[in-house]
């Protein structure tokens, strides 16, 4: 039960740097409250959108993304081609941390409630 709190928190902190990042380079914003409330925010859809339509064959996947989107586009200003843009760059960046941090021998390249890893 530990272990899994201390993953979710390190994937937590993951997410929201990762939109912390994105959130910086895309709008010039520099609020890492919001960014974790928008990470933790975005594992609750994630996770309910994911459980009520991930079973349906592309069409699930592809709704759940577009929750996680609609959210970061709740949470912050610029519209929807904004909250994807920040989608995206926040996905990479925490591709690059996590890549940084297996190269540096801590952990290994996985994280639960990343899209995509």
């Amino acid at each position: 039960m530990i272990d899994s709190i201390i993953v979710f928190l390190i994937g937590l902190l993951l997410g929201a740097t990762g939109i912390y990042i994105s959130a910086k380079l895309i709008l010039g914003t520099e609020d890492f409250g919001n960014a974790f409330m928008t990470a933790l925010f975005g594992a609750i859809v994630w996770a309910v959108v994911g459980f009520l339509f991930g079973w349906i064959p592309l069409l699930g996947p592809l709704i759940t993304l577009l929750a996680w989107v609609g959210l970061i586009n709740s949470m912050y200003e610029g519209g929807w081609v904004n909250a994807a843009s920040i989608a995206l760059v926040a996905w990479i960046s925490v591709l690059v941390i996590l890549y940084l941090l297996a190269f540096l021998g801590i952990g290994s390249f996985e994280a639960i409630g990343v899209p995509g890893v």
